[in-house]
């Protein structure tokens, strides 16, 4: 019975010390207000950047398009 509550006792500090310390990072200096900029976004106007399916569907298209071309020799 002692030999397991002195066990349980260990575990106990060890996962709090575990615990602890992945928190330390999160606990360190933080500023109180983070000011972040807008991104810059004055490129993504073209079809290689327009992706509203997280694909650049128009430049995907033009790509897979100059396939054959770039594949089958020229005569």
């Amino acid at each position: 019975m002692k030999k397991n509550l002195v066990r349980a006792a260990g575990a106990a500090v060890i996962a709090g010390a575990a615990l602890f310390g992945a928190a330390a990072p999160a606990l360190a200096d933080t500023p109180g207000v983070v000011v972040v900029d807008e991104p810059d976004t004055s490129g993504l106007n073209n079809i290689w950047t327009f992706a509203p399916l997280g694909v650049p569907v128009l430049g995907l298209i033009q790509s897979v398009n100059g396939v054959p071309g770039k594949l089958l020799p020229s005569f």
